[in-house]
């Protein structure tokens, strides 16, 4: 496997994005951010048969268009996500795949994971070599995952998903590779266990809006983020509602202790 970081203008963590070449004759791309000079020569000589995307947020996909079309390569999607696909891409794709759907690749099989959370079309793909995530993880602090689009329930279900692979290494959207996967996924939980009990608290002490819940959350400046913040503490409160464990009102955007 073979990964480019391709420079990106939107606030992506570390300001590139991996782009992934695997196989040796015919090979898979897996998040075209760009199209740049060096992954313009990953490709030279080579048979490019399959893209792929891990999700469809601008800065995995903003090359998908180029690549496809420039050398005939397949292009696959989530199914049941097509029209979002194309709309964030401009390309209508060939193929869909769901969970456990396998691409032949030169080296055996890529296998499609389930990881949504971050994004709710979000996959992984599971090689020989290990899992690319995409946004699943991140080698240092953690991955956005802010609602409404983003779903707690389903990222923490994700992480333990792909922690029950075990997986030699994780190659992510951002920075570098992982080859400490189970630390990583764990300290991911663990992070958002954290979390997920400072927003239960805030509620259980008189905390209703969010913006008072989210600065009790964190009790750190936000300036610059905040509006990241907000939206990963309500994607908290959106979980802890669906477990009963808070009542939260998404009209008043307020919340209340349920005991």
């Amino acid at each position: 496997m073979e990964r480019v970081s391709v420079p990106v203008t939107t606030r992506a963590p570390t300001g590139q994005t991996n782009a992934y070449v695997i196989g040796s004759d015919r090979i898979v791309l897996i998040d075209p951010a760009a199209r740049t000079d060096s992954l313009d020569g990953l490709l030279a000589g080579r048979t490019l048969d399959h893209v792929l995307v891990t999700h469809h947020h601008p800065d995995h996909v903003g090359a998908v268009a180029d690549y496809a079309t420039a050398n005939d390569a397949t292009v696959w999607a989530r199914r049941g996500r097509e029209s979002a696909f194309e709309a964030a891409t401009g390309v209508t794709p060939d193929r869909t795949f769901i969970n456990g759907t396998e691409i032949p690749i030169d080296e055996g099989d890529l296998r499609v994971v389930d990881a949504p959370g971050h994004a709710p079309e979000h996959v992984a793909f599971a090689t020989g070599e290990g899992v690319v995530c995409g946004d699943l993880a991140v080698a240092e602090g953690s991955v956005v995952v802010g609602a409404p689009e983003g779903d707690m329930r389903a990222y923490c279900t994700s992480l333990r998903r792909v922690l029950a692979l075990e997986p030699d290494q994780l190659f992510l959207g951002h920075g570098p590779v992982i080859d400490e996967p189970t630390a990583t996924c764990r300290r991911l939980l663990a992070h958002r266990l954290d979390r997920e009990q400072r927003v239960a608290a805030a509620v259980a002490d008189g905390a209703r809006a969010l913006a008072v819940i989210t600065d009790e959350a964190y009790e750190k400046d936000l300036t610059g983020v905040r509006d990241l913040a907000e939206a990963t503490v309500r994607a908290h409160l959106e979980k802890l509602d669906t477990e009963g464990r808070i009542a939260w009102d998404e009209t008043s955007g307020t919340a209340e202790p349920t005991a």
